[in-house]
């Protein structure tokens, strides 16, 4: 059975290919969620001509992608976070610290179409910027930890004690409670 597909399914193909599917899956799974149709030809000409009405659509959207790529070039990434004593960070580094960094240096970017493997010790990583199908940008993120270069620059030097003179105790006397009349 030929299927067309409204939306993207894994493993199958993506919005607008033709597909060859089993009866059943089709029937009972793809038509009444309405993740396909079937590819009659009257429908194989309504998709042709709106393939054709939105490539140039699709060419406009993946230019505009490309300019926003462009304003990632050459950008490197530090993200400092609380590490501990074995170079493990206290949580873990991901799309939405990477997403928090972009915007401090003045780019807006989405957290949803940041991927980026969880960062979970110092060191350097990459993250992936998706604005398109086709338009990706790689972005190099270096994980610091946040204290190390403090304690290096300035080590804490601690005042002298000051001696105290031994304070003798004085000796307590109880007063008596007055008497009860």
């Amino acid at each position: 059975m030929e299927i067309i597909l409204k939306e993207d399914v894994i493993g199958l193909g993506y919005k607008n290919d033709i597909v060859n599917v089993k009866n059943g899956y089709g029937r009972n799974y793809l038509i009444p969620t309405g993740k396909g149709v079937i590819a009659s030809p009257s429908a194989k000409k309504i998709l042709a001509e709106n393939l054709r009405q939105q490539a140039h659509k699709l060419a406009a959207i993946k230019a505009a992608a490309e300019e926003r790529a462009k304003a990632l070039e050459g950008v490197a990434l530090e993200i400092a976070a609380k590490v501990s004593a074995t170079g493990v960070t206290y949580g873990s580094v991901g799309a939405a610290q990477v997403a928090e960094a972009l915007k401090a240096k003045g780019i807006e970017i989405e957290r949803k179409i940041i991927t980026m493997h969880e960062a979970k010790k110092v060191g350097d990583y990459e993250a992936t910027v998706h604005f398109h199908k086709e338009v990706e940008v790689k972005v190099p993120v270096k994980v610091v930890a946040e204290n190390a270069p403090a304690e290096e620059a300035a080590p804490v030097e601690e005042a002298p004690a000051v001696e105290e003179a031994p304070v003798e105790e004085a000796p307590v006397f109880e007063e008596e409670a007055p008497a009860a009349e």
